[in-house]
């Protein structure tokens, strides 16, 4: 802070976007930076308090307060106010490997815990880590870091997602040879095929696959471990093994009609609508085009099917939720420092209210049943609005249904050693390895479907235990 009174004085700027007209043209990122006079008067808003709650990082009431990875923001908020970008870089590399990624795509819940959030307006945490790390890059100050001692000991590392990229990171740089093997034919799990375009231009996925590669890391793409080899086959290849295959199995609806044509899991969708994009085929595996559209889930994946169903040309689209509509402010029930469950008008729904003139949302809504025609293809739903006591159906026209309703686990039925607990993989307590000794589980794969700044945490925690591993491994070696 320049002043004491700054996070008052200075009002909380929106992140700089495309016009909703002329964004849902393209795939390309909507948010835009702001200029360094603007972005170091945000960041002069932060209090420097003392006890900065948006590094806290815990689960309160089952949502994420505060940041996971305990990124120094009051430091790098510092510095950038004080125009010193390369030693704000340096305090944000410090504690996460990847903030092109959680800049952009992470829902920010340090920015629902900040301190200036109770008198006034929290700070743009979220614009002005996006702003260092990209000016890192545009200023040549990322550069491969190539391990100067090497342990002779190897590790597999079967994902290629956030966790899955942080702990091969991390354990190449204390020295391990690491090969990461990925089933799809690009890197980056999620980051590259769940995540829409226009939240994560997937150049930057690709850069820092590639700054990867400089450091040493192996990567095999194209590898369905347990098909292709098995993890037994691996074990004996390697000294460990990590796994970090996340939680892409979705939670379907048992309902009638549920075999139609036209109804799909949300994240095929996305990852179909991405390869794509990718590799500009000229028609995608689903499409939206001149379709009526359904979403079914009110949640962020839930919102990137409508985005992606409005660039590819919809007639319609509405989304369901089985919620109401979320208040305008913190009630008494959701106090700081929990993230706020409040209404906001996130990216997807300001394009379709530009394009159809109405928000896509509706809310209280349950799908009871899926309504075919003579082919054997969706043509609409019955649903239940219910509130309270009021209770009413409806039919809806669809051609095209997408289930956003989140995740029941892992996917993976491959690796049948290995022990599972609800749908994830089992550990023992406060520990990231497995029933089989040397084998590992991080991310999603462990915890269950979470943020992105959770699955770099779980990388990190999971390279250090790995590590220690190998090390009492190598010792009792050596003394045998």
């Amino acid at each position: 802070m320049a002043t004491s009174t700054e996070f008052i004085d200075i009002k909380r700027a929106k992140p700089l976007e495309v016009d909703p007209a002329k964004r849902v043209k393209d795939w390309n990122e909507y948010q835009k930076p702001f200029s360094e006079k603007k972005i170091k008067q945000q960041a002069s808003r932060c209090m420097d308090c003392g006890t900065p709650f948006c590094q806290i990082g815990l689960n309160i009431n089952s949502s994420t307060s505060g940041c996971p990875l305990y990124n120094l923001i009051p430091e790098w908020n510092a510095l950038v106010q004080q125009g010193k970008w390369y030693e704000a870089y340096l305090r944000l590399a410090k504690t996460n490997n990847f903030p092109e990624f959680t800049a952009r795509a992470c829902p920010a819940p340090c920015e629902g815990s900040c301190t200036a959030g109770i008198p006034s307006d929290p700070v743009t945490i979220k614009s002005i880590e996006k702003a260092i790390i990209d000016r890192a890059f545009s200023e040549g100050w990322v550069k491969p870091r190539i391990p100067r001692k090497k342990t002779g000991l190897k590790i597999a590392i079967i994902g290629s997602g956030p966790a899955g990229l942080t702990a091969a990171d991390d354990l190449n740089q204390l020295g391990h040879s690491v090969t990461v093997f990925e089933r799809e034919d690009r890197f980056g799990g999620l980051l590259m095929y769940g995540i829409p375009n226009m939240k994560i231009d997937k150049s930057h996925v690709q850069r820092r696959i590639d700054l990867l590669k400089e450091e040493g890391i192996e990567f095999r793409a194209n590898f369905n471990v347990g098909v292709d080899l098995s993890l037994e086959e691996l074990q004996s290849s390697f000294d460990s093994v990590l796994l970090c295959i996340g939680a892409e199995k979705p939670r379907e609806l048992t309902i009638e009609g549920r075999q139609l044509k036209g109804i799909y899991p949300a994240m095929e969708y996305l990852t179909a609508s991405t390869k794509h994009y990718l590799q500009s085929s000229s028609e995608p595996d689903i499409t939206a085009k001149d379709k009526r559209v359904i979403v079914i889930g009110g949640g962020d994946t839930g919102a990137d099917c409508v985005a992606t169903a409005l660039r590819q040309g919809c007639k319609s689209v509405i989304q369901f939720g089985k919620h109401g509509k979320l208040p305008l402010r913190r009630q008494k029930d959701n106090p700081w420092p929990e993230n706020p469950h409040v209404f906001s008008l996130d990216y997807a729904y300001e394009e379709a209210v530009h394009l159809f003139g109405e928000d896509p949302r509706q809310y209280y809504i349950q799908t009871q049943s899926f309504i075919g025609n003579e082919n054997g293809e969706v043509k609409g739903l019955n649903t239940t609005y219910f509130n309270q006591d009021d209770q009413e159906t409806r039919y809806w026209e669809a051609d095209l249904v997408l289930i956003a309703i989140g995740f029941e686990g892992v996917k993976d039925e491959y690796f049948q050693t290995i022990n599972r607990s609800n749908n994830r993989i089992s550990t023992t307590t406060n520990s990231y390895q497995t029933n089989l000794e040397g084998v590992y589980v991080a991310g999603d794969a462990r915890r269950g479907q979470s943020l992105i700044v959770w699955a770099i945490q779980e990388g990190k925690k999971a390279a250090l235990e790995i590590d220690h591993f190998l090390k009492a491994k190598k010792i009792t070696s050596e003394q045998c």
